[in-house]
């Protein structure tokens, strides 16, 4: 999946000069600016999503706030951002998932065609880890350690793609989950406390116990290693299994393009900050900008890609 938006991001860049999109609506904002993420605050895509909406507030004037919808792995956020006008005044800061296994397992209040992308930011450097004294520190040994212990689980729920992709490594490479459990929240207590053996989270939620040293990672669900991390292969490496999940800005359909081009235009002049680029430095996560047309590309590839996933996931 991520060779796909990096060709789009290539593809993108090439073909014409930065915010070179249609003439962009004079007169939005007209009104206050909600960006909508579907996560408690904290990670990559609402750190991300405050940027955009501090640069929108610069930029236009306007108030521009991120209100935080957890709940329904993704789907209460999601929902609202239905339920909103096609004005560009409620944004979604969506998961993959919102627009690929959540629309799969028909347990989503919108339907496929409900929303527009904007554009796709943000490549997650999702991981697998666990506490510094687990006796496994790759996917092999913990095959080998699940045959004949306990070892729970903790996920984001069964429609995240991280899960399935976590559920279909297991099977092909024998590891046996104990037990396992859904949480809005993976980061460091969530080990720490034993809710958990081993959590399927992204760097930014477990930064100060990786800093630290009280965890450790045993893969990166990632194309390429992790810069912060650079020793931890990846689930590819150890397994042949190649999905990576991402996260976009999103609106009602039905949203005016010049009003998108400026969304857009916003959006990735924030992401182009030295904060930014510090933050992909310091987490690993791939921080970029794929304009509409493409994004609709890789929504579209990864709606297909989701379906065997699921599927598996039914067996």
């Amino acid at each position: 999946m991520k060779k796909i938006i990096k060709a789009c991001a290539i593809a993108a860049l090439a073909a014409a000069p930065i915010f070179s999109a249609p003439a962009v609506a004079a007169d939005y904002p007209n009104r206050p600016v909600k960006f909508v993420v579907p996560w408690p605050p904290g990670d990559l895509e609402d750190i991300l999503t405050r940027m955009i909406a501090e640069e929108m507030a610069n930029e236009t004037g306007k108030p521009a706030s991120v209100v935080n919808k957890p709940g329904g792995a993704g789907i209460v956020g999601a929902a609202d951002v239905a339920r909103a006008r096609p004005d560009g005044l409620t944004i979604g800061s969506f998961v993959a998932d919102i627009l690929t296994t959540h629309l799969h397992s028909g347990n989503a209040p919108y339907q496929g065609d409900t929303f527009e992308p904007v554009g796709i930011f943000l490549d997650y450097p999702f991981v697998l880890a666990a506490k510094k004294d687990a006796p496994y520190n790759n996917i092999a040994e913990l095959a080998d350690y699940s045959a004949k212990n306990k070892v729970t689980l903790g996920h984001f729920g069964y429609q995240a793609l991280p899960t399935a992709i976590t559920f279909k490594v297991a099977d092909q490479e024998g590891i046996n989950f104990s037990s396992d459990a859904a949480f809005d929240m993976l980061d460091c207590s969530t080990l720490a406390n034993g809710d958990a053996d081993l959590i399927n989270t992204t760097t930014q939620l477990i930064l100060s116990c990786l800093k630290s040293g009280d965890v450790k990672l045993i893969a990166a669900m990632t194309r390429d290693r992790i810069s912060i991390a650079p020793d931890t292969a990846t689930v590819a490496e150890q397994t042949g299994v190649t999905q990576t999940t991402w996260n976009g800005l999103f609106v009602k359909k039905g949203t005016s393009d010049a009003v998108k081009a400026r969304i857009a235009e916003i959006a990735e002049k924030a992401l182009s900050s030295d904060k930014a680029k510090q933050l992909s430095e310091t987490t690993g996560a791939g921080i970029f900008w794929i304009g509409a047309e493409q994004a609709e590309t890789v929504v579209k590839h990864d709606f297909e890609a989701a379906k065997t996933l699921l599927d598996f996931m039914k067996q």
